[in-house]
C-alpha cells in the first residue's frame, strides 16, 4: 500500500513529538516542521495528502497558513486539521472551517479521538486518490474512444469516397461497352455476329457483377445491402449462367451440363442480378478446382404449393475437393480452402463469401458436401413466388417500339467520349436535338446562353463537377433556369451518393449502366411528354 504523506506544523517542538507518537503507523510518511513559511515549501515540494495546524503561531497563525494554502491551485486540495489550545467557542471553529479546514483537534489530545480521526482521514484520502485516479482512467478511455469514433468515421469516409471513385471510374467505361452493344445490335446482324455480341453483352454484365461483388460485399457488411423483387425468367437467367461459362469448361475440356427439372415455372419473383451473381460464382468455382471430368448445373422443384415453388440449384463438379477440415472456412472473406489451392488456383477468395451472404439475405439455405480428391457440391435452396402462364406470356411480349420526341432539346453534360457518342446516338433516334458540354462550368454558361427542356448531367467532371453544377443552376447562376429538370447519370451504388445528388437538387437520377428504356421513361416523366 502506498504510504501518505501528513505534515504536522507546530512551533513547539515537544507538541510535534508527542503528536508523531499518536499517530505514527507504517502506512503514513510523517514529515513535521516549527516553520509555517518552511511549511509552505514543503506543500509546494511534496504531495502533502494531510496537515495538521496548529492555530496559533508567531509571525502567521495557522488560519492565514490556511488560506495561503487553499488560494494556491497545487495545495488547495490538503486536507487541513486544526490542532489548538484556544477557546472551543463555535466563532474558531467556524473561523477555521471557514479557512478551509475540515476538522478541529482540541488540545489536550485524546489519544483515542486524535488516532481515530487521522484514521478516518486517511481512508478518505485514500478514497477520493482512488476516485481521481479511476476518474483520469475514464477521461483517457472516454477520449481514446472519441479517437477510435473519429478514426473510424475518418476510414468509412474515406473507404466510401473510395468505392464512389472507383465505381465511377469502372462502371463508366463498362456502361459505354454495354451501351454501345444495346446501339449493335440494333444494326444488321447475321446468327453469328449476333452471337458473339450476345456473348461479349453477357460478358460485359458478368465483369459488372465482379465489381459489383467487391462494392456490395461492403454494403452487406455496412447493413446498406437491398434485395429487390421482380418478374424474372430463371431459364434465361441459369441458360445465360451456363452458357458463358460453357467457353471456360471448354478451354479445360470438362463438361458443363445444365439439367433444368420440367415442373420449374418459367417467371418467379426473385432479385435477377443477385441470382446471376450467385450462378456465376458457384459455376466459376467448380470449373475453377476441376481439372477432368464435368460439372453439373441442377435445377430441382422437390415442392409445389399454390403460387410457391421450392427451388433447389445444385451445383455438383468432380474436382479437387475439399478437406473436413477446411470446409468451414471457405465462405470466409478473402480465403480459400488453403494456402495450397490459394497458389495453384487464383482468385480474391470473395466468390464464396458473397454467395453466403447474397443467400441469407433471400431467406435461402446454403449446404455444402465435399470429399477430398473427389468433388464438391452445393445445394441453394429457397421458396420462391412464381407468376401463372398468362402472365409469363405478358411478360415476355416484346417491347413497344419507344415513341420519339419531337421539338425537345437536352443539354448533355459529360466528359466520356465513349458515353457521350452513346448518349447522343440514343437521343438523336428519339428525335431530339443535343448539345455536349464536358464540365459542369460549361454546362451552366450553356444555360445562360440557350434553352433546353432538360439537363442530362454527369456526376464527375473536371473543372466543376455534376452536383455543383447543380446547386449553381438551383441558386440563379443562370438567371430563370432555376427549375429546369436535371436527371444525373451516376456510376455510384452506394445510397449516399442518391442522397447526395437528390439534396444537391436533381430531379431523378439514373445509374451506369443504363437501361434504355429506364432512360426514355425518366425523360418522358420530367419533360411530360408521352
Amino acid at each position: 500500500m502506498k504510504t501518505i504523506n501528513l505534515l504536522i506544523i507546530d512551533d513547539k517542538q515537544e507538541n510535534i513529538i508527542a503528536l508523531e507518537a499518536l499517530i505514527k503507523r507504517s502506512d503514513i510518511n510523517i514529515i513535521s516542521t516549527t516553520s509555517p513559511n518552511d511549511a509552505l515549501r514543503i506543500c509546494w515540494e511534496k504531495d502533502i495528502a494531510i496537515a495538521l495546524v496548529d492555530v496559533q503561531m508567531p509571525k502567521m497563525n495557522g488560519f492565514e497558513l490556511v488560506e495561503i494554502l487553499k488560494n494556491n491551485v497545487r495545495t488547495k486540495d490538503i486536507m487541513v486539521i486544526f490542532v489548538t489550545a484556544i477557546s472551543t467557542e463555535a466563532k474558531y471553529a467556524i473561523k477555521g472551517l471557514n479557512a478551509g479546514a475540515v476538522d478541529y483537534l482540541y488540545k489536550p489530545l485524546d489519544p483515542y479521538i486524535t488516532s481515530a480521526k487521522v484514521d478516518a482521514f486517511i481512508q478518505l484520502v485514500r478514497t477520493q486518490r482512488e476516485i481521481k485516479k479511476k476518474n483520469e482512467q475514464l477521461e483517457k478511455i472516454q477520449h481514446d474512444l472519441i479517437k477510435a469514433k473519429e478514426d473510424a468515421e475518418q476510414g468509412k469516409r474515406a473507404k466510401e469516397n473510395f468505392m464512389a471513385n472507383m465505381s465511377h471510374e469502372i462502371r463508366t467505361p463498362i456502361n459505354g461497352i454495354i451501351g454501345l452493344l444495346h446501339l449493335l445490335k440494333q444494326s444488321s446482324l447475321d446468327e453469328s455476329q449476333l452471337e458473339i455480341v450476345n456473348l461479349i453483352d453477357v460478358s460485359s454484365s458478368s465483369l459488372l457483377g465482379v465489381i459489383n461483388d467487391i462494392l456490395d460485399l461492403s454494403k452487406i457488411e455496412a447493413g446498406k445491402f437491398k434485395i429487390s423483387l421482380a418478374k424474372t425468367n430463371i431459364y434465361d437467367i441459369v441458360t445465360q449462367a451456363a452458357n458463358l461459362l460453357s467457353v471456360k469448361a471448354k478451354e479445360k475440356n470438362i463438361a458443363l451440363n445444365l439439367d433444368i427439372d420440367p415442373q420449374l415455372p418459367k417467371i418467379i419473383m426473385a432479385d435477377s442480378l443477385r441470382l446471376s451473381q450467385i450462378f456465376m460464382n458457384l459455376l466459376s468455382n467448380a470449373i475453377k478446382f476441376t481439372n477432368q471430368g464435368e460439372v453439373t448445373f441442377k435445377i430441382e422443384v422437390p415442392e409445389k404449393n399454390n403460387n410457391l415453388v421450392h427451388i433447389k440449384f445444385i451445383i455438383s463438379d468432380t474436382g479437387i475437393g475439399i478437406s473436413k477440415e477446411n470446409i468451414d472456412t471457405i465462405f470466409n472473406t478473402f480465403e480459400q480452402a488453403d494456402n495450397i489451392s490459394t497458389k495453384v488456383y487464383e482468385g480474391t477468395g470473395l466468390g464464396l463469401s458473397i454467395v453466403k451472404k447474397l443467400i441469407e439475405l433471400k431467406g435461402g439455405s446454403l449446404e455444402v458436401s465435399s470429399e477430398l480428391g473427389k468433388g464438391s457440391t452445393f445445394i441453394f435452396s429457397k421458396w420462391y413466388k412464381f407468376v401463372d402462364d398468362n402472365e409469363s406470356e405478358k411478360t415476355e411480349q416484346e417491347p413497344q417500339t419507344l415513341q420519339k420526341f419531337d421539338g425537345l432539346k437536352i443539354l448533355i453534360a459529360e466528359d466520356n467520349s465513349i458515353n457521350v457518342f452513346l448518349i447522343v446516338k440514343i437521343l438523336n433516334n428519339w428525335n431530339i436535338e443535343t448539345h455536349v458540354v464536358t464540365n459542369g462550368q460549361e454546362a451552366i454558361d450553356a444555360l445562360a446562353q440557350d434553352q433546353f427542356d432538360l439537363i442530362l448531367m454527369d456526376t464527375y467532371m473536371p473543372v466543376m463537377n455534376g452536383l455543383e453544377a447543380i446547386k449553381k443552376i438551383r441558386e440563379g447562376y443562370a438567371p430563370g433556369k432555376e427549375t429546369i429538370p436535371i436527371i444525373t447519370f451516376s456510376a455510384g451504388v452506394l445510397d449516399s451518393d442518391n442522397e447526395t445528388a437528390y439534396k444537391a437538387g436533381a430531379n431523378d437520377i439514373i445509374g451506369k449502366p443504363f437501361k434504355v428504356n429506364v432512360l426514355h421513361e425518366k425523360i418522358a416523366k420530367l419533360t411530360q411528354k408521352n
